[in-house]
């Protein structure tokens, strides 16, 4: 026998206390406070809050070449991190081999590791002295190893690659396990190609579970720091980096706050875009 559900009508009163308390209890001092004191302290002058610091920061030819570098290592290692999980994911789904699942576990599994972890490997492996050089160099009979270009933009982008390709993979097969493949079925016995059913059938289907797995990993990209404080040369220096030189080196607190605001800003701006695509993919799901 069902028994019909009555909500308790003391719960309900005391529910915006609650999360009165949530506010000011929690989130006050761990979030909302240390922010304002970020903004306050990138908005402190000699004569009260003034927006010198923002102009200074802006106006500085070479934080300009910081914000290129950063777009620059974004762009490419977020697009190949998305291009390599959407591919994986399309294999694992489509043209399951044997051990596919085990690979499918392990991705899940890779997304709890440490960032620098896979940039001490990536040296392990592939530095000067790592073991795939040292192979090469007794192999070949070469007087120098022939690897030498982790520290730098190509093993910042190759860690980041490896590091966030896996957070693609999840909910682009979350995507295709959605798909009705009824429809790709009735496309191949019309004669259409796989690259066909792809690009007119998958690809449109699919396409707000990619986006959104895309812009997260854009956005972790973008706030990476283990791997760059690992890889990173004095040449590569990126935001996330500037802004702990200036911070712990130069001792410019108001620098160092006006840069974590302007890459709070970045951050956010790229949150609010994967949860508005992410509730479109949600909906399309219901």
């Amino acid at each position: 026998m069902s028994r019909s559900f009555t909500p308790d009508i003391g719960v309900l009163r005391r529910a915006p206390w609650q999360q009165w308390f949530l506010l000011v209890a929690v989130l006050g001092p761990l979030v909302i406070y240390p922010l304002s004191r970020l903004v306050l302290l990138s908005l402190s002058g000699p004569h009260g809050l003034t927006l010198q610091v923002y102009a200074q920061f802006f106006h500085n030819p070479e934080t300009r070449g910081v914000i290129a570098c950063t777009l620059a290592v974004l762009g490419l290692s977020a697009t190949l991190a998305s291009l390599l999980g959407v591919t994986l994911a399309a294999l694992l789904f489509f043209r399951p081999f044997p051990g596919a699942g085990l690979l499918t576990r392990f991705l899940e599994l890779f997304v709890a590791f440490p960032s620098f972890l896979v940039a001490f490997a990536l040296i392990f492996l592939y530095g000067s002295q790592g073991a795939v050089s040292i192979g090469l160099q007794q192999l070949l009979h070469l007087q120098n190893p022939p690897l030498d270009f982790l520290f730098g933009i190509g093993g910042v982008v190759l860690a980041e690659v490896v590091f966030y390709a896996p957070f693609v993979v999840r909910p682009t097969l979350a995507s295709f396990a959605m798909l009705d493949l009824r429809l790709v079925e009735a496309a191949q016995s019309l004669g259409a190609s796989r690259w066909r059913v792809a690009r007119k059938v998958v690809l449109p289907l699919a396409w707000p579970g990619i986006a959104a797995g895309t812009l997260l990993c854009f956005l972790l990209t973008l706030n990476e720091f283990g791997i760059l404080l690992v890889l990173g040369s004095a040449r590569l220096i990126t935001l996330p980096v500037a802004i702990y030189s200036a911070a712990t080196v130069d001792l410019d607190l108001p620098t160092a706050a006006a840069g974590a605001v302007v890459m709070l800003a970045m951050s956010l701006s790229l949150y609010a875009l994967y949860r508005r695509v992410n509730q479109r993919h949600q909906r399309g799901a219901r």
